[in-house]
């Protein structure tokens, strides 16, 4: 993926902070953004399909069993289950769904149920499929495709050269040739990290690059929100414009790529999440994320109509290639079970879809640890002075 940037302006810009200069650098990214995809945008949603109890040591997750941290725990959901959080995704203007489980990999049986789950969706739903597993191999890979989904995602974190005191478990070099998998089974790729984990900015840059040269269809930009009794649990938010400037120069970096704002982002950008937006972002994890709460979707689409861009879902399944659909090998409808149920009901005025986001603080059990083992690194778990 050509940048549009090199390193050294990379640099350069990554140490400016006067406000006028960053809404310039801001509005230079808007314009590569709406060059390569107009007013199309990419809306997700998630299901926690999988939580707690997870055996690796990332520093800013509360589901390690080395984090200090009460955390939601219960195991791989029913199918019926997963298809019940995609319709209410859908009914709430999803895009796409992404199914996620904890840990770096599942057991043949949670294997198999999600497979199930994921044939569900794609049979009684028209929303874009993503997986987000953990490790797998490229006959999973293949087996999730044959399955009905459509994207893979799988974070590098944060940059190589800092990536060891993020998580000591789960290696670098793993979560490449996980992404190498994907790619061999015909998959998109879903790559990105969390900014502001103890990163220096050059380490920011190189992070960008090195995701450049990945060259995934959709980065997800996350901003670290500190989970007490973690090992970045002390850390604080991050400067709302330093975070908007890291957006613009991360989309200048990889002009073509999706980019979605995920986890973080209400509480590092506040007020700024529509400035955000125009920092050259694509879509947003709607709702609700892994173990915290996010915007309602009604304040996710009037952020970007507000912006003059098109949030309306995609009858034909991708059909007919979007740029929110990158490689353009998807093919086949589903049906639209929205659409027949208003259809079914024509009455006047407003009908009750019943939607039910993925809500951790009310659809999950937390549980404090009966114990928490040292963790790996010898690093120990924080929480946030007074």
């Amino acid at each position: 993926m050509a940048s549009l940037i090199t390193r050294e302006e990379a640099l350069r810009l990554g140490e400016i902070e006067d406000h006028d200069q960053i809404e310039a650098l801001i509005q230079r990214a808007w314009e590569a953004r709406v060059e390569r995809f107009s007013d199309s945008t990419d809306m997700c949603s998630l299901v926690n399909a999988k939580s707690g109890g997870c055996a690796e040591d990332c520093g800013f997750c509360a589901q390690s069993r080395f984090a200090d941290a009460e955390t939601p725990m219960h195991a791989m959901m029913e199918p019926e289950q997963i298809l019940e959080h995609a319709r209410a995704a859908e009914a709430a203007g999803a895009h796409r769904f992404c199914m996620v489980t904890q840990g770096q990999g599942l057991s043949r049986r949670d294997f198999e149920k999600y497979l199930d789950g994921v044939r569900l969706v794609s049979e009684h739903t028209n929303l874009k499929r993503c997986a987000s597993v953990g490790h797998i191999s490229a006959e999973r890979a293949r087996a999730l495709r044959k399955a009905g989904i459509q994207r893979v995602h799988h974070n590098v974190e944060t940059a190589q050269s800092y990536y060891d005191e993020v998580t000591s478990t789960v290696r670098y070099e793993g979560r490449l040739r996980t992404i190498d998998a994907v790619r061999e089974a015909g998959l998109e790729t879903c790559v990105g990290g969390i900014l502001n984990l103890g990163e220096t900015r050059a380490q920011r840059v190189e992070m960008a690059f090195e995701l450049a040269a990945i060259d995934p269809t959709s980065v997800p930009v996350n901003m670290l929100n500190p989970r007490p009794g973690t090992k970045f649990g002390d850390r604080d938010y991050m400067d709302p414009w330093e975070a908007v400037k890291w957006i613009a120069i991360f989309r200048l970096i990889l002009p073509n790529a999706l980019f979605r704002l995920c986890g973080g982002r209400v509480e590092n950008l506040g007020e700024l999440q529509r400035l955000a937006v125009r920092a050259g972002i694509n879509g947003v994890m709607m709702g609700n994320f892994l173990t915290t709460l996010g915007n309602e979707p009604e304040a996710d689409r009037e952020m970007f109509e507000e912006l003059g861009l098109n949030v309306a879902r995609q009858p034909d399944n991708a059909a007919n290639p979007r740029p929110d659909n990158r490689s353009g090998w998807l093919e086949g409808e589903t049906p639209d079970v929205v659409e027949d149920l208003l259809e079914a009901e024509a009455a006047p005025g407003p009908v009750d879809l019943g939607v039910r986001l993925w809500d951790p603080s009310t659809q999950l059990r937390y549980h404090a640890k009966r114990s928490v083992p040292p963790r790996p690194d010898g690093a120990p778990n924080r929480v946030p002075v007074g």
